[in-house]
């Protein structure tokens, strides 16, 4: 059997803790549909010994989604590998990127860049587990282990077991001392360490991430960069999304609305709702939708204040949707004119 096609990498939303659920999915899936989406990261033994359906499973809509996981076991992580494939996701993603203290006294996530001999075994043994491209996410060092050579040692260790894409965040991580929210800010950002990566490995995919807070920047990034992954920005003001498509994968459609957005985003809400989700748990992932524009503390507050009352459904998402103003929720964002190869 032919091993399946490769999810576009030029433009993806990068796998965020508590936020890139599901639900959070569908939502952006609702903005954008070429755009390559990645769960959470999810250890292996939460896979393994826990509910697999709630850890792995997800709409079909979401297509394309990546699956990240987070250990070092190498046995674990290709069974996990390969239970992604069976759920039907369409990449395996290996986190060696987290600085959390949890992850590293789990000795993975960004900790992993210190043993590449790990991260490489890992690799083969999930390659062999899985027809799925299997990718890795990784800063551009640890600690004092942050100098170029470093750097390309692990990517060549880590290609030498057959991984050829990697996507970069363009920080270094301190594993002692900051948090992880301080590791996403306090370290400096290093497009030009990224760009040399590409520069000295031109037949591997590498991906920019770090600190991508437009699509301009994204196309920008992309001169060079094989794919550009955005992380945050894309949560706080989900509807730069809406311009993806066009805008990077030249897609003819125009781009979709805000009200466009809600409403294909309401039957998956709907159908949650009848499962026994709360409505809080879906419309969390839109309140940065009207982000900079009028309505828009109208929408936060009535999702956040009705939508906690027992019993709340799809009446508060129409009391939200009726205090922003129309020609917000029916505007159209501007398409770049596509640039000449």
């Amino acid at each position: 059997m032919s091993a399946p096609a490769r999810p576009p990498l030029t433009l993806s939303v990068a796998p965020m803790m508590d936020w890139t659920d599901r639900h959070c999915r569908v939502f952006h899936r609702a903005l954008t549909r070429r755009t390559l989406l990645y769960t959470e990261m999810v250890t292996t033994g939460a896979i393994i010994h826990g509910d697999r359906d709630r850890h792995l499973g997800f709409d079909a809509a979401e297509h394309p989604v990546a699956l990240q996981l987070g250990g070092s076991d190498a046995a674990a992580l290709a069974e996990c590998a390969r239970m992604g494939e069976d759920f039907g996701y369409d990449e395996i993603n290996l986190n060696c990127g987290c600085p959390s203290d949890r992850v590293s006294s789990g000795s993975f996530g960004a900790s992993l860049m210190g043993t590449p001999d790990t991260v490489a075994r890992a690799v083969e043994a999930m390659r062999a587990a899985t027809r799925l491209p299997v990718t890795v996410k990784h800063r551009i060092g640890i600690d004092d282990l942050d100098s170029y050579e470093h750097l390309t040692g692990f990517v060549q260790t880590v290609e030498a077991a057959g991984c050829d894409t990697f996507i970069v965040h363009a920080r270094k991580a301190w594993l002692s001392g900051l948090s992880p929210k301080e590791n996403r800010e306090i370290p400096p950002l290093r497009y030009d360490v990224v760009r040399q990566l590409k520069a000295d490995f031109p037949h591997l995919t590498v991906v920019l991430n770090g600190g991508v807070l437009t699509l301009d920047a994204a196309q920008d990034a992309l001169a060079w960069a094989d794919g550009v992954m955005i992380g945050r920005a894309a949560y706080h003001d989900p509807f730069i999304l809406a311009r993806a498509d066009q805008d990077v994968f030249g897609e003819s459609a125009p781009p979709v609305t805000r009200r466009e957005a809600i409403e294909a985003f309401v039957p998956y809400v709907a159908a949650q709702l009848e499962a026994g989700q709360p409505l809080p748990r879906m419309m969390k992932h839109t309140l940065g939708l009207f982000a900079g524009q009028p309505g828009a503390r109208h929408w936060k507050r009535t999702l956040s204040e009705q939508g906690y009352k027992p019993g709340a459904g799809l009446e508060v998402v129409r009391a939200a949707l009726e205090g922003v103003p129309a020609e917000v929720l029916d505007a159209r964002p501007g398409i770049t004119a596509p640039q000449p190869a």
